[in-house]
């Protein structure tokens, strides 16, 4: 039972983060199009929550009204939890906007070390040899993944600014769902987060949008992004998570970075030497190396 539970997790998760490394690729394809930062990530909230939201009408009377309610509390630290899913959407989609996807998606993998480095100011204790040598494979593999030894690649700081941005806020998201009202359904959690993520979209698109809003980003890019950013992953993750744990879970989602990765390969063209695939491999292997522990004990 525990076993066929855990690898119910493993799915659930691993297609989460799948769907989320084939984001970027989209956002960038949109950008294509002229639209921008604000008027993707509005479409993409907004569609969410209209996505999350019929999913939890079904689960509610599928379920007939017998699953846990979230309180007030829950709520507010649940929408307080998805403001840094918001910011992750804004500072990852920036960060696109200026580098490769493939770059920017090794950025945001940087959450294993800041990881790493929360836990320990949040628990008060120095981190395990095992977890400070994840921590040294990750950037070693950073290193090589962004081609710095070479410099082939030309980096523009807007982009890795806002990539390690994107990384920090990820880290905060990846924290706060684990932690934050886990009695309630993941659909309900999802919602919520969402609902305080989609503040901080709309601040973003208010300040920022400069030209009248491109409602065709609706019709075109919308949905789409929708679906892979704020609608499969959340839902899948959150399910996924309670049965593996955040170790076991941690290293399946480690799929979302070669997905990327090969979606810009194949649908932008963007050239990955083997120096680069060696780095990736890298940081997958940190995070195994993070949760060696708990592969000994499956």
């Amino acid at each position: 039972m525990f076993g066929n539970r855990v690898l119910k997790g493993v799915f659930l998760v691993a297609l989460g983060a799948t769907s989320y490394g084939m984001l970027a690729t989209f956002v960038k394809l949109a950008y294509d199009e002229n639209f921008t930062t604000a008027e993707v990530t509005t479409a993409q909230f907004v569609y969410g929550i209209i996505g999350v939201l019929l999913i939890n009408s079904f689960q509610l009377v599928k379920n007939k009204n017998i699953a846990f309610k979230a309180t007030r509390k829950n709520i507010f630290h649940l929408m307080l939890a998805g403001t840094s899913l918001g910011m992750t959407s804004v500072f990852y989609y920036l960060s696109v906007k200026y580098i490769d996807v493939s770059i920017a998606i090794v950025l945001l993998m940087q959450t294993v070390w800041m990881g790493v480095l929360l836990e320990m100011i949040l628990d008060k204790k120095l981190p395990s040899i095992q977890k400070i040598m994840a921590v040294f494979i990750v950037l070693i593999g950073t290193i090589l993944a962004t081609n710095l030894i070479q410099n082939e690649i030309a980096l523009d700081w807007r982009g890795l600014f806002w990539g390690i941005l994107a990384a920090a806020s990820f880290t905060t998201t990846m924290f706060t769902a684990n932690r934050v009202a886990t009695e309630i359904t993941s659909a309900q959690r999802s919602l919520y987060m969402l609902l305080g993520g989609a503040i901080i979209v709309f601040l973003f698109s208010i300040v920022t949008q400069s030209t009248p809003f491109n409602f065709e980003i609706f019709l075109k890019w919308g949905i789409i992004v929708a679906l892979f950013g704020t609608i499969i992953p959340p839902v899948l993750l959150n399910s996924g998570f309670p049965l593996t744990g955040i170790g076991l879970g941690s290293i399946v989602s480690s799929l979302e970075l070669p997905v990327s990765v090969l979606m810009a390969y194949f649908l932008l063209s963007e050239k990955i030497n083997g120096l680069q695939w060696f780095g990736i491999i890298l940081i997958i292997l940190a995070i195994v190396v993070m949760n060696i522990n708990l592969i000994r004990k499956i």
